[in-house]
């Protein structure tokens, strides 16, 4: 059975810093790995067992969403087999689609399998608007009718979807696996150029090729796909979470700990190792993964997000937190989400000195931090909140913390394990 822990949308976080993290942290599957390969099970008839399932409540939404498509689910721990012989096309409404934009992934698989789908646009974390603009221009070069009616996405392919070349403005991470699961269905060869080659895109196009597509080329910026695929039932093993490894790679950082993070992927993360390198942080591969180890003080660097293979925008956050603590000043410069500021102001209530000038962030260090209630407002500033916390002094109360339950698998558990002080309050 399921591992999900029934959580109240007023849960707080009770934490008193100081504490040295040690020990071992198993890294769950990638949350953004999974979501787009659950909306891929509605592209075939047969079933599709996914591996290696991070329990979060993002993963849990989305296996609703396919649920209410008619897809049955068997569940277990870490694992789910969808069963979509019996799906049908109807319109996914917002009430379904409002916690996470990354429902919109279920309009191509719909689309190429029925012809017609009409999905809500979607909701999500408040970092950007985000538009779906370039999943509505790849579809349509495809051949696909779309319009947007009354807060929906309304897709038709009368005849059939056909391949092409599609040549991306930015790589965009959705636009890219909308793009490599409609054309999956497509007749003829679909090129996709300038694609996102992030390791969640590589994954997709993994689980595709097991259900039986014929997918070249992802994880670079030129992806091919042979379309009408010969679909059967397939098993797949979800990558890794390189974003939940980042994040308790810094919790050893801030900490001055030493954590073995068990199955992480150092091919991953090689940029966030190397600025962590450059912090005086330690990182060396092991038997089951990564040690991060940090023994010296803290020193200052600069980051810009980018997209991979360059340093994540969803690790911004967590660095920013680690740049308190370094001595020296830290510039911060966010390129891919226009919003991803909003933990500046609760890591201030904690006695932070940052400045922030539009997509900037000067991070002056070396101040020390009080514990304070702050307030979550996203999925990576809320975990940004809590590694501030682990060094603070005296206690803080974080709360909103339904955030974390969307993207981390008990991160209270996993850390309370490697020594923080820490624990989950109810309402």
């Amino acid at each position: 059975m399921a591992l999900i822990i029934k959580v109240s949308a007023m849960d707080r976080l009770r934490i008193v810093g100081g504490q040295r993290l040690q020990g071992a942290v198993t890294i769950s599957g990638a949350k953004n790995a999974a979501l787009p390969q659950i909306a891929a099970a509605l592209l075939s008839p047969h079933p599709l067992e996914l591996t290696n399932l991070p329990d979060v409540t993002d993963v849990e939404n989305m296996l609703g969403v396919v649920r209410l498509h008619g897809a049955e689910i068997t569940r277990s721990a870490h694992a789910a087999t969808i069963d979509t012989s019996a799906a049908v096309s109807k319109e996914t409404s917002y009430d379904t689609v409002r916690k996470m934009r990354a429902t919109v992934l279920v309009l191509a698989p719909l689309l190429a399998r029925f012809g017609h789908a009409r999905v809500s646009l979607p909701g999500g974390c408040a970092i950007g608007a985000r538009p779906v603009d370039m999943h509505v221009a790849a579809l349509t070069a495809l051949g696909a009718r779309i319009a947007i009616e009354n807060g929906l996405i309304v897709a038709s392919v009368p005849n059939g979807l056909t391949g092409t070349r599609i040549v991306l403005p930015s790589p965009s991470v959705g636009a890219t696996e909308t793009a490599m699961m409609a054309a999956t269905a497509a007749k003829g060869e679909t090129e996709i150029l300038n694609a996102a080659r992030e390791p969640e895109v590589a994954d997709l196009a993994a689980c595709l090729n097991a259900m039986g597509a014929r997918i070249e080329g992802a994880g670079t910026h030129r992806i091919l796909i042979a379309g009408y695929t010969n679909w059967h039932a397939a098993r797949h093993d979800i990558i890794p979470d390189r974003i939940e490894a980042g994040t308790y790679a810094i919790a050893a950082a801030i900490t001055g700990g030493q954590l073995e993070l068990t199955h992480a992927r150092l091919e991953h993360m090689a940029s966030v190792v190397q600025l962590l390198e450059a912090t005086g942080v330690s990182v060396w591969p092991g038997d089951r993964g990564l040690i991060v180890s940090r023994d010296r003080p803290l020193k200052a660097a600069d980051l810009t997000t980018e997209p991979y293979p360059g340093f994540p925008t969803d690790l911004q956050a967590q660095f920013m937190a680690l740049m308190c603590c370094a001595e020296g000043a830290s510039l911060l410069r966010e390129t891919i989400f226009e919003n991803r500021f909003m933990h500046v102001p609760e890591l201030m209530r904690l006695g932070a000195n940052i400045k922030l000038q539009g997509t900037m962030a000067l991070v002056r260090g070396g101040e020390k931090l009080h514990g304070a209630q702050v307030m979550a407002t996203d999925l990576r500033a809320s975990v940004s909140l809590v590694l501030a916390a682990l060094i603070s002094e005296g206690e803080t109360i974080i709360n909103r913390v339904y955030h974390l339950d969307r993207g981390y698998e008990q991160l209270d558990r996993k850390l309370r394990l490697c020594g923080a002080d820490i624990e989950r309050l109810g309402a």
